[in-house]
């Protein structure tokens, strides 16, 4: 057994927020055990072994297990090489008195026992909104934010594609936080509810948050924000600015101006009130040359007051190919499946269920709307948006 004891101070925290703790993992090892405890405070745990990247569970737990054929949801089962490995320990919030902290590794030449978890039934899917879409293509529902038990959600990946597929949802993008653990299970998951998911990654920092969607293997969170942009796009992803204005997770860090991708996510739950313009402010401070709209209900738990699928991003895809969408910017995001939507298909802007809304242009003009299916010319790049007359956003699309 290995032990690492001490109290982490404010100064500590604030001179490098990220701790390397090392231990020895000998030949023949079948699993390793770590545990962490500390009073007061918050300290994020993860583990890198000599071959790279194995686990991060943030501040959602407080213990691990790496096998060779089953981990803790969070971490990467394989094999466990020999060598030094490193607990990482994120100094997140150390008050100015300190935190205490104790970590245990233990290793041992047994491996850990998988949990037997039956998958929930297939789940009854109500029927599909059809929107209008040029000849080849479709709009396509879903949500681009959400978590499982592989992060700090309470859901496992087949009981989160389940409730997407009870809400409708054609697609959902699983992006737990700093790891990758899940994307293994996202096919098999997506075949029993018939739902398409995502594979995602939350990169998860105290200066903000960025999704990246695709299968590009795991974003390292620790280096500039530049670095994961240029990673994800060298290996076939796309990545997007998380809640920008949401409270203490506010998008902070440096990025210049040539790396900051396309995608945002304007419409976030914590966007609770949409007559405050801040986040259509803060787009076009962004891009001048126009931010593609994306919508995220950054689901965790059933029991919180966030709705899977609320707001709903509809994808124009050619198939079901989601990423292929929203790289080339077709995205309208709305309050729900039902609700109020603007769709952009070229040129031409549709406006459904939207009777007695207004229509605000990229450079302010507004027009009213009246009808339930409204077409009209587009105004060249940029966002459009509908609203109320009180000026509540209800729809955006790019």
């Amino acid at each position: 057994m290995t032990v690492h004891s001490g109290r982490w101070s404010l100064e500590d925290r604030l001179e490098q927020g990220l701790r390397e703790l090392p231990f020895e993992v000998p030949p023949g090892t079948a699993s390793v055990t770590v545990g962490l405890s500390f009073d007061g405070g918050v300290i994020d745990l993860g583990c890198h072994g000599p071959d790279g990247f194995r686990g991060w569970s943030g501040g959602a737990r407080r213990e691990f297990t790496i096998g060779a054929g089953w981990a803790t949801p969070g971490y990467l089962p394989g094999e466990l090489e020999p060598g030094v490995w490193h607990v990482w320990l994120g100094l997140h919030r150390i008050p100015p008195d300190g935190v205490p902290y104790e970590v245990t590794v233990t290793t041992s030449g047994a491996a850990p026992d998988r949990p037997d978890e039956p998958p929930p039934p297939r789940p009854e899917r109500p029927p599909r909104r059809e929107l209008p879409a040029p000849p080849g293509m479709r709009w396509l529902a879903g949500d681009l934010h959400a978590h499982t038990v592989h992060s700090d959600g309470t859901l496992t990946v087949t009981e989160l594609a389940c409730l997407a597929a009870s809400r409708g949802l054609d697609f959902l993008a699983v992006t737990d936080h700093n790891t990758v653990s899940h994307h293994p299970e996202l096919p098999a998951a997506g075949a029993h509810a018939g739902v398409l998911l995502l594979p995602g990654q939350e990169v998860t920092t105290d200066l903000g948050h960025a999704n990246v969607f695709g299968d590009t293997g795991w974003i390292d969170f620790r280096g500039p924000s530049a670095d994961w942009a240029a990673t994800s796009a060298a290996r076939g992803g796309l990545m997007s600015i998380n809640h920008p204005l949401s409270g203490d997770c506010a998008w902070r860090r440096p990025l210049p101006a040539g790396h900051r991708p396309r995608l945002a996510e304007i419409w976030h739950s914590s966007w609770w009130d949409r007559r405050w313009g801040a986040p259509l402010a803060w787009a076009d401070l962004w891009r001048p040359g126009g931010v593609v709209p994306l919508g995220g209900s950054d689901f965790h738990d059933p029991a919180q007051e966030k709705s899977l699928g609320e707001p709903v991003t509809w994808v124009l895809t050619e198939g079901e190919d989601v990423l292929g969408g929203l790289a080339a910017g077709r995205t309208s995001v709305s309050a729900g499946l039902d609700a109020p939507v603007l769709l952009r298909a070229g040129d031409e802007l549709t406006a459904m269920g939207a009777d007695g809304t207004v229509l605000v242009r990229p450079d302010g003009r507004r027009a009213a709307v009246r009808g339930d299916r409204v077409r009209m010319p587009a105004d060249g790049a940029g966002m459009h948006r509908l609203e109320t007359h009180e000026n509540e956003v209800i729809a955006l699309c790019g």
